[in-house]
Formats: structure tokens, sequence, C-alpha cells
């Protein structure tokens, strides 16, 4: 993309296209964004002739959810250990080949329900592994201070194509067949393929640690998400959210069909009309936020939410069916976007793409588990009353989930601080050796025990959600005032990380706990690792974390 404008500014909301990868690879995501829309639509659709059955309808969306919600975790372990254009390239031509085949099967009259299902579910696993690795390369292709637009432009991305793939999918299905709209996206697959090819990737920062197992890296992702409080309630706040707001996602093909008498021309216009309340509600979001709070916005996009489904559910005309779209697409996104932030903000770059890949994994997980209910209760109890019923009870989550207040980045200081030196060792220690105990001995007055007590609380909390298997405290019971802290990690090499990965948040706490330590040395800090072959349990010589 070339300009005759000036450099955008780090303000600028266009700053991140004055970066040709960047440029070239949103592009070509819009491309492909706007071939899975037209593919989305088409599948939906397909079902409607091949199945009209309200459940065999919602389990479209369940095969589109469902691999994001079963891969999401792996995918994100890989995104964070392994070559991320590389894992990218061979999810876009895995996805394009599994389209070109399905293109083939439709094209041959051979597809039924199920066959349908598969390949929507093939298309959501290459997407499942797409994901965290697209959100981790978006700090490589621009510069810091075009970051944060970079983020927001692939957002818009997204709703744009929301609102072009579905009119677009729609014309053409009518125009030329479903076969056309399928290799119309296997094609935007390979557009995507191309652009990084075309990239030129320098290699990253050389860690001198050996990269983390696809195992240990998983359970270090699921450890870190369950410690922290922050992801802990943006994932609750999505669970009841998105639950409820998947009922009219699931069940959008049979509101045009049966709700709104229309066809897929209906259906096209209805998810354009999505797409373009979710870009204009992009573009508001900014001077939304100056009025209202995160959670607030949550709040005023589940009221929305609720209010379309109202309007699907007894509008009874196309032209509310409409209106019902753009008060949906503007509610999600200010729902979502708040939500992307409090994720974003609750996690440090080391487990960036794990922590993402477990929201994804809720978020899409709650879509599959609501389509599923809302396709049943659909059945039984009818269309209207179905969606009337998740409406109300969207509606009543918004005051039981209040206290779950999503993070703006105020709490925790993700930084890097480097404050624990390299410990000096008398012989090498094997990078699998393990597991480590680490204790730390520190000397406080009768008078601040209980306040020591209350900063090691937290400093536990810390110490599991970053890595520790056990932690504990005890006191010295020959030396009142003599508390030892022990924390285990599994081996050596896990603790080393924990020395490069140790933030800003940890320092202070540290520091406060230091405070209240007696003397003028620091606290007595020995690390001992599992003895090999029978030796004696080696302990090494000091170490100071602060």
């Amino acid at each position: 993309m070339t300009t005759t404008q000036t450099p955008a500014t780090a303000t600028s909301a266009f700053a991140p296209f004055k970066y040709r990868i960047f440029t070239v690879l949103w592009l070509a995501t819009l491309i492909s964004n706007v071939g899975t829309w037209m593919f989305n639509v088409t599948s939906g659709w397909i079902m409607t002739d091949l199945s009209p059955s309200p459940f065999m309808v919602s389990l479209v969306q369940v095969a589109t959810a469902l691999p994001i919600f079963i891969f999401a975790l792996p995918a994100g372990a890989l995104g964070d250990i392994f070559d991320r254009r590389k894992l990218l390239l061979i999810t876009q031509i895995a996805s394009a080949g599994a389209l070109f085949l399905f293109a083939a099967i439709l094209w041959a009259g051979h597809v039924s329900a199920w066959v349908l299902l598969l390949f929507t579910f093939l298309t959501g696993a290459g997407s499942a592994f797409a994901m965290p690795a697209w959100q981790a390369i978006v700090p490589r292709l621009v510069g810091k201070e075009a970051l944060q637009p970079a983020i927001a432009l692939n957002g818009v991305s997204v709703n744009i194509a929301r609102a072009i793939g579905p009119a677009l999918g729609g014309f053409i299905l009518v125009a030329a067949g479903a076969t056309a709209t399928v290799i119309f996206d296997a094609v935007s697959y390979l557009f995507v393929a191309a652009a990084l090819l075309w990239w030129r990737a320098s290699a990253g920062k050389t860690d001198t640690l050996p990269r983390e197992h696809m195992v240990g890296a998983m359970r270090a992702g699921i450890r870190f998400s369950l410690g922290s409080h922050a992801l802990r309630s943006t994932i609750i706040r999505a669970l009841a959210f998105f639950t409820f707001a998947s009922a009219y996602w699931a069940l959008l093909p049979l509101i045009a069909k049966e709700l709104l008498h229309g066809g897929p021309g209906l259906y096209g216009i209805i998810l354009t009309a999505l797409g373009a309340g979710a870009v204009a509600g992009t573009f508001l979001i900014a001077s939304l936020r100056k009025r209202l709070s995160a959670n607030a916005l949550v709040a005023a996009g589940t009221a929305g939410s609720a209010l379309a489904m109202g309007l699907f559910a007894y509008g009874g005309t196309a032209i509310l069916g409409v209106i019902a779209g753009v008060i949906a697409g503007l509610s999600w996104i200010m729902v979502i976007s708040s939500l992307n932030v409090s994720a974003q903000t609750a996690l440090p770059d080391w487990v960036r793409a794990r922590g993402l890949a477990i929201f994804q994994m809720m978020f899409w997980g709650a879509i599959t588990a609501g389509s599923l209910l809302w396709g049943k209760l659909a059945m039984s109890l009818g269309l209207p009353h179905a969606l009337l019923l998740a409406a109300a009870i969207s509606l009543l989550f918004i005051p039981l989930t209040w206290r779950f207040k999503l993070n703006l980045g105020e709490h925790d200081d993700y930084v890097p601080s480097g404050h624990w030196p390299e410990p000096v060792l008398s012989t090498p220690v094997a990078h699998d050796r393990g597991p480590v105990l680490v204790t730390i001995e520190y000397n406080i007055r009768p008078e601040d025990s209980h306040a020591m007590h209350l900063l090691m609380r937290e400093l536990g909390a810390l110490r599991r959600r970053d890595g520790a298997v056990h932690w504990g405290l005890f006191e010295d019971v020959a030396r009142p005032g003599t508390f030892i802290e022990i924390f285990i990690e599994e081996s050596w090499v896990a603790h080393m990380r924990q020395h490069l990965r140790v933030s800003g948040t940890h320092k202070q706490l540290q520091g406060k706990i230091r405070a209240l330590h007696q003397g003028d040395s620091a606290p007595t800090v020995r690390h001992a690792v599992t003895p090999q072959h029978g030796a004696a349990s080696i302990h090494l010589p000091e170490d100071h974390h602060d």
C-alpha cells in the first residue's frame, strides 16, 4: 500500500499502514475473512436445505466453534514455542486444501448434512491453530508506537469482512451456487499463504534456554490462567455473555427463513447488518469509553443483544430484522472489544498466546454449548420463545456477574524486572534436573507478623501462578519470628525461566516484604535439587531475589 500523505503519527489510527508487511498481511487477511464469512453463509443455508431441523442448523455453528474449543490450548502452546510464520503457512495451505476438496464433493452432489459438518469442523480447526499465532505476530509487524492501533485495525478487518462477506456470499450463492462460494474461500486462504511467503521475517531474539515442551507449555498456560484473578474475571464475564448471545448466531438462518419469511438474500443482508453495526461500533467505542467503564460497556452490550433477540423473535418484518442485526453487531463489538482488552492486559508476553488461547477456548466453548442448548430449546419451545428466554437470562446475568471486574492493566506490571540475578553455581546443573526446592528465610518482628502473612499470601499466589508446583510458609519453632518460605518448581530450566519472567509487580511485592525483614543482610535464599545416582542433595550457593 502506498500513500502520498505524511507518515502517520503514533496516535494515528492508521499508523500501522506505514509498515509494508503489516499492510500486505492486513489486506490478505481481509480477503480471507471475507471468504470465511461467505463460507459461513453458504454452510448455514445449505443445512436449511439438507436438514431444516433447528438442532441440525445450530450444529453448523457448533462445528465452527467446537474445534476452537478443543484445539485452542495446544494451538496457543505452538504459537509460543514454534516459528509462528511457518505455523500460519501450514494452517492456511491445509485449510485451502480442505475447502477445495469440499467444493469438489459439493459439485459432484454427494454432500450430506454430516459431510457438511465435517468440513465445517475442519475449517474451524484451521482457524483454531492459526488464531493465537496471528495475535502473537502483530508486535513483529509494526513498531511499538503502532502496536495498539494495529490490534484495533485487525478487529476492523474482521468487522469489514463481516459486513461485506455475508452480502457477497448471499449474492454468489444465488447467482453461481454454493460451490463458487466455497472455491472463493479456498482461494482466499492462498492469498494469505502468498503474503506469508513474501514476508521475509527476521529471526526473533535468541533464547539461550531450551524450547519448552508442548505438554509443559500447556500446563504453564493453564497454571497462569487459573492463578490470574484478572483473566478469571474476564472469562466469567465472557461466559455470561456468549452462552446466551450464541442463540441468535446459531439460529440466524432459521430466523431469516421462518420468522422473517426471507431467502438466502435476506440472510446475507442481516449478516451484513451485523457486520455494519460492528464496524460502526469499532469507531464509536473510543467515545463510549470516555463515558462508560469497561464493565458498563459489557452490561450495555448485553442489554443491546437482548433487545436484538427480542426484535428477531417478534419483529416479524425484514426491516426490523435488519435493525435487530445492526443493534446486535454494535452490541457484540462493545462486549468483545472490552473483553479482549481485558484479556490482553491480564497477560505477560511469555504466556500471551496461551492465555489468549484459553480465553478463546472459553469463548468458543460458550458459543458451542449455547448453540446446542438453544437449538434443542428451539425445537421444544419454538424459535421465538427460545430467543426470548436467551434474552431474559442474559439480562439476569448482568447483576449476577457485576462483581467480576474487567482488567484495564491498572493492577499488574508484567514488564520483566530482571531483579533476580543469575545463581552462582559450584557445579553446572542440567536443565532437566529437578524438581527444584527454593527456601527463603526471613526475620520478622512480632508486631509485623500479621502484615507478613498478608503479603506472603499474595506472594504465594504469584509464585503458583508463575510456575511453582508447591508453595508454603513456615515458622521456626525454635526461633520465633523466623519465617521460612518454600516453593518447588518442576526443573532447573523452569526456575531459570522464572529469572527471565519475574515482573515489576513481583519486585514491588518483594520490596514490601523485604522492608519487614530485620537486619542489614537480605533474606537468606537457598536452592536444592533432587540427588542424582544416590548422591546427597546439592545445596547451591546463596542467591538473593531482591
